[in-house]
């Protein structure tokens, strides 16, 4: 949930809106409370979509359809407007969180879950598919996980079975990677598509991962029609259902009453009544609930408190106020036009993979016709490789954020030389499940460079498959590497690895906080930074410092030895020469037994979660230097924070701005040729040979090493009332 805007309604029909819920290219849905006090979900159609008499249309249509379909395992709508300046669709709102949410946190669904989970779905299409209706977007997030079971939502798309299409020429609905294959061919989706759907969703929550791969896009799509579901790991007695499920010919599928069929003969409490499927003789309404009680819903851990919290939050919202009034105009005719090329368009590609293939296929002549208009204009694709299913997702979407407002911006240029679309291939941070995604990038020939990978290592062998393929790479938040210096030619680094931060160090203890003496405590359970940062503070520090030393072992009693040495060694500085968060942790806290008063300095990850948890009050006053900006306390970033918080909710999280400034490089060095097949070729080279002014720095390179200039890369934070606070680039400060 998140806060209204000032540019959100305070009432809808009968409905005053409380918080966004979601928003999306075509609209916003609120949670909303009913004048006696129900709370509903509240979708709202952007005006500018309900202008277009045939998109009107088509929501009418749809909006009827959904007020018809009922079920248990279905949200009933509750009431609309079709006809008002913003269309909207209330529907009874759950506070549970989708299975996407809970797959995604947790892991896979035990099988007995996974079952009772598609019996219960399959039982949702029935009760659709019996109104002549096809969902068209089954999906992990239009599933949400109830006390009872499971519920299907959202059918904004939803289509009678043969009705015309009332969208786009070339558009596909839905999202990639739960799509079947007719929806990007010539085939008409229809009930079978919705069960192949249903298949790609339950191996989703056996496995946690989609059978076709992650990303979406057009990859995803090119993989469901061309390649085999990728069922490894899927528990045995599911793998016979499944399997036919995701069958390529619509044919050959079973149907939704089938499936249901099978899953509840499969029960442990035995099949259910026969009278309870449709088809047979004096079978009975597929929407009304079974006669004969299904298998108990087993809620996955953890499910009942999460639902009690959210719905307490929920309940517990006050009505909002009026809307705050709106900011005055920024001065400045510059300004001016970095915001408007910001938030112009920047719901393109920023909805996801849907909206993703949405773009890749508007720019495909052979979908639907001769391009007309700005289709002209030529098209590249800049990869995203990003973990945005594994442990390091919260960076991977960070990116995936911060590169669909830049290519949002590039394309609401008016006079643009071609236009940028965004594929993302997820890797889930497994290093073979990185190669891979590295194939499908480098084959796509419209791809002209890639930002990746997401994680903190970058690996040789990575770097050397996308050297192969001749395919720049663009890393931005990698910390460490494996790679050798002078090799892979094809990737560019724009940030400081954590072993050339010592300079934001040192400028620390000479200019802001000078140090005459200064202990370094040198972590040798992390040999390979700390060695790296204990020899460079060594060979940096001025002449005039009295340095001391000392080292770590990998045990934990040296750290009370470190702190009380700083103590009788009337140190001013304390520098912590290591990456592990927790054994930072350990430092603060023997420091503030002694009680030391002096600076403490550390770098890079030993800022991180596990520091400010367990050092608690002792991680007060530590000061870090990091390879990553705070682009909220930056001037120069205003304009994109802001349109982050219009998009997304929320303010840009880490490496968001920097991914912003990697596209806006690449755009910058691809500039220089339009053709399609040139633009791929040389542009590496042209990458280090490219200075850009970015949000965050100027990106800039030493023509020798290839190595990007950190002059101005490397920012320090100081830990305030529990928290990192930006103090800004270390010049600087």
């Amino acid at each position: 949930m998140r806060p209204l805007t000032s540019e959100d309604p305070r009432t809808v029909g009968p409905y005053r809106t409380l918080v966004r819920l979601g928003a999306g290219g075509m609209g916003v849905v609120y949670l909303a409370r009913s004048a006696g006090g129900a709370l509903a979900a509240v979708k709202v159609i952007r005006a500018e979509h309900a202008a277009d008499p045939g998109f009107r249309a088509r929501f009418r249509r749809e909006a009827e359809a959904a007020a018809r379909v009922t079920g248990p395992w279905l949200v009933p709508v509750l009431g609309t407007d079709t006809e008002a300046r913003e269309p909207w669709l209330a529907t009874e709102f759950v506070p549970g969180p989708s299975l996407g949410e809970v797959v995604g946190t947790g892991g896979a669904l035990p099988t007995a879950t996974v079952r009772a989970l598609g019996r219960r779905l399959a039982q949702a299409l029935v009760a659709v598919h019996h109104t002549g209706l096809v969902h068209r977007d089954v999906k992990p997030g239009n599933v949400l996980l109830a006390l009872d079971g499971p519920r299907l939502i959202d059918f904004g798309i939803a289509r009678h079975e043969n009705a015309t299409t009332l969208t786009a020429t070339g558009a596909v609905i839905g999202t990639p990677g739960f799509l079947a294959p007719e929806h990007a061919s010539d085939g008409t989706p229809g009930p079978p598509s919705d069960v192949f759907s249903l298949g790609c969703v339950l191996a989703y929550a056996a496995t946690g991962r989609g059978p076709f791969g992650g990303g979406g896009g057009a990859g995803a799509l090119f993989r469901t029609i061309h390649e085999e579901a990728d069922l490894t790991g899927i528990p045995p007695s599911l793998v016979p259902l499944i399997t036919a499920c995701l069958a390529k010919a619509p044919a050959d599928r079973p149907t939704a009453s089938e499936v249901r069929e099978t899953l509840t003969a499969g029960d442990e409490e035995g099949p259910g009544d026969p009278r309870e499927y449709p088809g047979r003789p004096g079978a009975p309404d597929p929407r009304e609930s079974p006669r004969t009680a299904p298998a108990p819903w087993r809620m996955p851990a953890g499910l009942p408190a999460l639902i009690a919290d959210r719905s307490a939050a929920a309940l517990a919202l006050p009505d909002p106020g009026p809307p705050p009034a709106a900011p005055a105009p920024a001065a400045g005719p510059s300004h001016r036009s970095r915001r408007g090329l910001l938030t112009a368009g920047a719901a393109l590609l920023a909805g996801g993979p849907t909206t993703a293939w949405l773009a890749l296929r508007e720019h495909d002549t052979t979908a639907g016709g001769p391009p007309t208009g700005s289709l002209r204009t030529p098209a590249h694709t800049i990869g995203l490789h990003a973990d945005l299913s594994g442990p390091g997702r919260a960076t991977g979407l960070a990116h995936q954020r911060g590169m669909q407002l830049a290519v949002a911006d590039h394309n609401a240029h008016e006079n643009k030389a071609f236009r940028l679309a965004l594929r993302t291939e997820d890797d889930a941070g497994n290093p073979a499940t990185a190669l891979r995604a590295a194939d499908r990038l480098a084959a796509d020939p419209t791809v002209v460079a890639v930002v990746g990978p997401t994680g903190h290592v970058l690996r040789e062998e990575l770097v050397a498959q996308y050297g192969a393929a001749r395919l720049a790479l663009v890393v931005v938040a990698a910390g460490t590497s494996t790679v050798e210096t002078g090799t892979g030619l094809h990737h560019c680094v724009t940030r400081p690895l954590d072993r050339a931060l010592v300079p934001g160090m040192i400028s620390y203890l000479t200019r802001t906080r000078p140090a005459e003496r200064v202990l370094l405590v040198e972590d040798t359970a992390d040999a390979g930074l700390g060695g790296h940062l204990g020899r460079a503070f060594r060979n940096a520090v001025p002449a005039q410092t009295t340095l001391m030393g000392q080292r770590l072992a990998r045990g934990g009693g040296d750290f009370a030895v470190a702190a009380r040495k700083a103590v009788t060694g009337r140190v001013d500085a304390v520098v912590f020469a290591g990456g592990t968060a927790s054994r930072a942790a350990l430092l603060a806290t023997a420091l503030a037994v002694e009680a030391f008063t002096g600076t403490r300095v550390g770098s890079g990850p030993a800022l991180g979660p596990a520091f400010l948890r367990e050092a608690g009050e002792a991680a007060e006053g530590w000061v870090f230097a990091e390879a990553y900006a705070d682009p909220t306390a930056l001037t120069s970033a205003r304009a994109f924070t802001a349109a982050h918080r219009r998009r997304f909710g929320v303010p840009p999280a880490t490496w968001a701005a920097e991914a912003y400034d990697a596209v806006s490089l690449i755009t910058r060095a691809t500039s220089s040729t339009s053709a399609s097949g040139e633009a791929r070729k040389g542009i590496a080279q042209r990458l280090v040979r490219t200075e850009h002014r970015g949000i965050v720095r100027t990106l800039a390179f030493h023509s020798t090493t290839r190595a990007v200039r950190y002059e101005n890369g490397i920012f320090l934070y100081r830990v305030e009332n529990s928290r990192p606070r930006f103090l800004g680039p270390y010049g600087e400060v």
